[in-house]
Order: C-alpha cells, then sequence, then structure tokens
C-alpha cells in the first residue's frame, strides 16, 4: 500500500484579496441595476492608446455608497492614475463628489482595475456624469448614466 502526503501552501493574503476583489468584479459586471430595476450599461472610451471602461456597480437610492467598476488598458506607458483624486462624480443638480475610496490596481503597469466609491446622500439624482481626468490629455474622460 502506497502513502500519499499531500502538503498544502496558503496563498499569500494579496493573492487572495485579488482573487476576492476579481470575483467581485465579475459578478459586477454581469448584473448592474439602477434604482429602479433597470440595467445600467459598461460605457468605454478610448483616447492616446488608452482604453477606460466604467460600469456602475452599486447605485440608487438603497445604496448610500455609490461605487463604479474601472478598468483601464494600455500597451504603451503605464497607468499611474490617482484615481481618488483626478475623478469626480457630477450629479444632475450641480452637486460634485470626490471618491472616498479606490479599491483595486496600485499605480503602474498596462492593465487596472479596481472599484471607485462615493460616499451619495439625498437627494437621489436621476442622472449623473462621472469625470476621469487623465495626465497629458486634454479634457477629461466624461461617462454619463440617466436612471
Amino acid at each position: 500500500m502506497t502513502t500519499v502526503s499531500l502538503t498544502f501552501r496558503w496563498a499569500p493574503a494579496k493573492a487572495l484579496v485579488a482573487l476576492s476583489f476579481s470575483l467581485a468584479l465579475l459578478v459586477a459586471t454581469f448584473s448592474v441595476h439602477a434604482q429602479d430595476g433597470a440595467q445600467v450599461a459598461t460605457q468605454s472610451s478610448v483616447q492616446q492608446g488608452v482604453t477606460v471602461k466604467v460600469t456602475p456597480r452599486a447605485v440608487g437610492a438603497d445604496n448610500a455608497r455609490w461605487q463604479f467598476v474601472v478598468v483601464l488598458d494600455t500597451h504603451s506607458n503605464d497607468l499611474n492614475d490617482d484615481m481618488v483624486n483626478t475623478a469626480t462624480l457630477i450629479t444632475a443638480d450641480g452637486r460634485e463628489i470626490k471618491p472616498i475610496a479606490w479599491i483595486g490596481g496600485a499605480p503602474g503597469g498596462h492593465h487596472r482595475e479596481g472599484l471607485l466609491e462615493f460616499s451619495m446622500m439625498a437627494p437621489w439624482p436621476n442622472a449623473i456624469e462621472l469625470k476621469l481626468e487623465r495626465q497629458g490629455e486634454a479634457a477629461p474622460r466624461v461617462f454619463r448614466w440617466q436612471f
């Protein structure tokens, strides 16, 4: 009879966090709904060799923290964007809201993805605009949704 001994190594904490985050992004990509249950679409922008895709993940009156999945891809320079300092959410009534958190990839590399989070207070807007200012680009990237 042969005895088999297996040794398991636990993945480092960073790997587990990355896996958890990736699964959350996958779920968010397939099921994003506004406050009235209508699906909210992913939007993308391509400029200067950089693709930016934004998907609202948690938006609407049921959420005090609005979240957006942001994916940046390029084949040229590193993606060194400071997402918290360069993003602004603008509501239909003119409020400008800065993000409270970026949960995701650190600056650098050719692919970054993460969750951009905003603290939203009533009154809940029926339309929003997310502006992302990127260094070296003449105008901000603008993504708009109506609910």
